[in-house]
């Protein structure tokens, strides 16, 4: 899933809500949030990531964000809910994420993969289609 655009209070929150409940009830096992074009995030992006975090894991689906800049990593540090998703430097990065993921049986756990991006793990690997571009 691909987002464009600063992610604010409006309609975006609930049309996405929907997108990813979509995605999931059509059986998705892995979904990369793209976040190479959201310049900016307020407390509806916040409580969007928070709804679809306990959605995927509720379904059992691997979530990765992808491509987060400055402003927005800053803002999930601000409240301390970066311990709670898998991050990657960019999509090709998530998707190798979740590929090692499933290849060693699981999913990417947050905190671990948190810890091995600020450890300087080499992210790079092939990409296969798992992203959903909305």
């Amino acid at each position: 899933m691909s987002l464009d655009g600063k992610f604010l209070a409006g309609a975006d929150g609930p049309f996405l809500r929907q997108k990813v409940k979509d995605l999931i009830d059509a059986g998705t096992q892995c979904l990369v949030i793209d976040f190479s074009d959201v310049p900016y995030i307020d407390s509806t992006g916040l409580g969007f990531l928070a709804g679809t975090r306990e959605a995927a894991e509720t379904s059992h689906v691997s979530l990765t964000l992808a491509a987060l800049n400055e402003h927005v990593l800053k803002v999930l540090d601000s409240v301390k809910l970066t311990p709670f998703f898998v991050i990657a430097k960019d999509v090709p990065a998530a998707v190798a994420k979740l590929k090692r993921a499933a290849n060693a049986g699981g999913a990417p756990k947050a905190a671990k993969a948190r810890k091995a991006k600020t450890q300087g793990e080499d992210d790079s690997g092939d990409s296969e289609t798992l992203v959903s571009r909305g």
